[in-house]
């Protein structure tokens, strides 16, 4: 298998793995407390908020990459305040590979989570709460577990975005090979160079087996749970 792929493209594989991975597992928890608030949250500007969530879906990916760029570069005032603050530069490193790839994949995430919670029965909470469970234990205990499919539907759809994320990275941090150069990337550039085909197409099988082996893992686990809450 080393032979089938050059050091370059076992990097970006790699690369690709692991930001991916960080830009899901990291958004995870915000992504549910967004969803939770989208779905029970009754708030003046509400709607305003579900919009801004979504709109990495429908902004070019691009403009994205370029706010991005202006908030969480170097000079950036959060980037400027996660330097100095905690050390962490975002611009140009595989950091801000994660988080474009996180706020692309993020309203994903949250519209998976939030049509999952708004489809409990809401009388199971009450149920919960009469017995005297509190707020939190009602979330953790009933809530959360109902909510499951829809969390690990939210968690691989973001991870497949983030796997194929192109727009909003290359803006951000662009295309450094070992440092920021991701699959779409590196294919990308393969594209741009002559006898680069091939690598190319192995990069792009590698892609599409890896996304729809987290399609149907996500499936399997998805029926099992539902057979689980049946039984």
């Amino acid at each position: 298998m080393n032979g089938f792929l050059s050091p370059e493209e076992w990097t970006a594989i790699g690369l690709s793995l692991k930001v991916s991975s960080v830009a899901t597992l990291v958004s995870l928890p915000v992504g549910i407390a967004m969803a939770m608030l989208l779905a029970r949250g009754r708030f003046f500007g509400r709607t305003l908020l579900d919009g801004l969530v979504h709109l990495p879906l429908v902004m070019p990916p691009v403009v994205t990459g370029y706010l991005l760029l202006l908030a969480f570069g170097r000079k950036g005032p959060l980037g400027a305040f996660f330097e100095h603050t905690f050390g962490l530069v975002f611009a140009f490193r595989w950091t801000g590979a994660a988080l474009a790839c996180g706020v692309m994949g993020f309203p994903l995430m949250v519209r998976a989570i939030r049509l999952s919670i708004e489809s409990i029965d809401r009388r199971l909470e009450q149920a919960a709460s009469t017995l005297g469970a509190g707020r939190a234990l009602v979330f953790l205990t009933v809530t959360l577990p109902l909510a499951l499919p829809g969390i690990l539907a939210g968690v691989v759809l973001s991870f497949a975005r983030a796997l194929g994320e192109f727009g909003a990275t290359i803006t951000f941090v662009s295309n450094i090979p070992g440092q920021t150069q991701t699959m779409p990337s590196a294919i990308y550039a393969l594209i741009q160079t002559p006898d680069g085909d091939a690598a190319a197409l192995r990069l792009t099988a590698i892609s599409i087996a890896i996304s729809l082996a987290a399609l149907v893992l996500s499936e399997f686990l998805a029926r099992r749970m539902a057979r689980g809450g049946v039984a």
